[in-house]
C-alpha cells in the first residue's frame, strides 16, 4: 500500500480534510501538516518537533484535537503538525521559521507548542505569519506551560475521578510517567491535594522513593541537571521500570504509545489519567479497564492546554482560562463516567460517543 492509499484508507465521516507535506531543499525540513476537521471553527493544535515523529502519529493527534476541541465546546477544529528533527541538535529558530514560512497559507490551521516546541518557537511563528497561540507573556501571550493549563486540567479530573473508585487522594501514591512540561505541574498540583509522589521518569531513567519524593526539589533537579535520576534520596531505575511499579494513579505525561497490548498487564494502579495525547492504545485501554483500572481519555483530561490556546487566541486573561478549564474538564469526566458505570461503556468508547455526535452536528451547518 503506497501513502496515498494509506491516508485514504483511515479517513471517514470526519476528516482528515487535508495532510500536507512539507519540504525545504536548502536545509532539508521535513514536516507534516494534518487538518483534521473545521466545522467548529479553524483548527487549533500543537507543532511537535522529534527525529522520529511519523504522518500516522500527526493524524491520530489531529483526531483527538478534534475531539478535544469539541468536548470543550471550542469555537474551533482539529489539527497538528509534526517537525522530523531533533529540538535538542537543530537550529531551532532556522527550523521553525522555515516552517512557519512554509504553513503561511494554511489559514485554517493555528499552530501551538507542544513536544520540543514552546512560547518562544510560537514568538518565531507568529513573527512570520501572525498566527499562533501559548505566546509569551511579553507578546501577550498566555504562556500554557509556565502556569500548568494542561496539568491543571488533569488535577481536576482526578479530583471527579476518585469518587467513582473510591479513591482518597490524601496519601494517594502518584506516578508520572515523562517529568516535563505537564508532568512537573500536574506532580505540584496533584501534591496540594494530598497525592504522594513515589515516581517519576524521563528520556534518561526513572526516580523511586515508596516514602515519597519531594516534588519541589525534584522539580528544581530536572530544570538544572536535565533529569530526575538526579535526585539524591531515591533508587534510580530504567525509564522503562516506571510502570512495573505498584500505584494510586498514574499519569503518562509525554510520547504516544506508552502502554500498548503488550504491556498493558503490567501495570499496577487505580486511576489512569491521560496527561499526554494518545499515551496508550485502544486496547491497551480496554485491557486496563477490564482490569479494574480506571482510566480517563486523553482528549477529555488534558484539554486545559487547549481551552488557554482558545482563550488566548480570542482575547481572554490567564483568570477566564482557568475558569474555562475548571467548568469544562469535571463536567465531561462526570458526563463520561456516567456512561461509563450506568451504560457500562469503556471510557474512551464513551468520550467518542459524546465527541464524535458534537462534531457530526456542527457538520450539519457547512455547505
Amino acid at each position: 500500500m503506497d501513502i496515498t492509499e494509506a491516508v485514504f484508507e483511515q479517513a471517514d465521516e470526519i476528516g482528515p480534510e487535508k495532510i500536507v507535506y512539507l519540504y525545504e531543499p536548502k536545509t532539508r525540513m521535513k514536516a507534516i501538516v494534518v487538518i483534521d476537521n473545521v466545522a467548529a471553527g479553524p483548527a487549533i493544535g500543537g507543532v511537535r518537533m522529534a527525529p522520529d515523529v511519523t504522518a500516522d502519529e500527526v493524524r491520530r493527534l489531529a483526531r483527538a484535537m478534534t475531539y478535544k476541541n469539541a468536548m470543550a465546546d471550542l469555537p474551533h477544529g482539529g489539527g497538528k503538525s509534526g517537525i522530523i528533527a531533533d529540538p535538542k541538535t537543530v537550529d531551532k529558530e532556522q527550523v521553525i521559521r522555515i516552517f512557519a514560512r512554509a504553513i503561511k497559507y494554511l489559514e485554517e490551521y493555528i499552530p501551538g507548542p507542544d513536544i520540543g516546541t514552546d512560547e518562544t518557537c510560537m514568538a518565531y511563528i507568529l513573527d512570520e505569519n501572525s498566527r499562533s497561540v501559548g505566546l509569551p507573556r511579553e507578546l501577550g501571550g498566555i504562556p500554557l506551560d509556565e502556569i500548568g493549563a494542561t496539568s491543571y486540567g488533569v488535577a481536576l479530573c482526578a479530583e471527579v475521578a476518585k469518587d467513582y473508585i473510591k479513591l482518597d487522594l490524601h496519601g494517594a501514591r502518584l506516578t508520572i510517567e515523562g517529568f516535563g512540561n505537564v508532568g512537573k505541574p500536574a506532580a505540584r498540583f496533584l501534591a496540594e491535594r494530598g497525592a504522594i509522589l513515589i515516581a517519576a521518569s524521563d528520556s534518561k531513567g526513572t526516580i523511586y522513593n515508596p516514602a515519597g519524593l519531594n516534588v519541589e526539589v525534584l522539580i528544581r533537579i530536572k530544570e538544572t541537571t536535565g533529569s530526575v535520576i538526579n535526585y539524591k534520596d531515591g533508587e534510580v531505575l530504567k525509564t522503562t521500570d516506571l510502570i512495573t511499579i505498584s500505584t494510586d494513579i498514574f499519569i503518562p505525561a509525554a510520547r504516544p504509545d506508552v502502554i500498548t497490548e503488550a504491556n498493558a498487564d503490567v501495570l499496577d494502579a487505580k486511576l489512569v489519567i491521560e496527561g499526554a495525547n494518545i499515551p496508550i492504545s485502544e486496547n491497551a485501554e480496554k485491557m486496563l479497564h477490564d482490569r479494574g483500572i480506571l482510566v480517563i481519555p486523553d482528549f477529555v483530561a488534558n484539554a486545559g492546554g487547549v481551552i488557554t490556546a482558545s482563550v488566548e487566541y480570542h482575547g481572554g486573561t490567564e483568570a477566564t482560562a482557568f475558569e474555562k478549564i475548571k467548568s469544562t474538564i469535571p463536567r465531561n469526566t462526570k458526563e463520561i463516567l456516567y456512561k461509563v458505570y450506568h451504560e457500562k461503556m469503556y471510557p474512551r468508547e464513551a468520550a467518542l460517543a459524546i465527541a464524535k455526535r458534537r462534531v457530526l452536528h456542527m457538520m450539519k451547518y457547512r455547505k
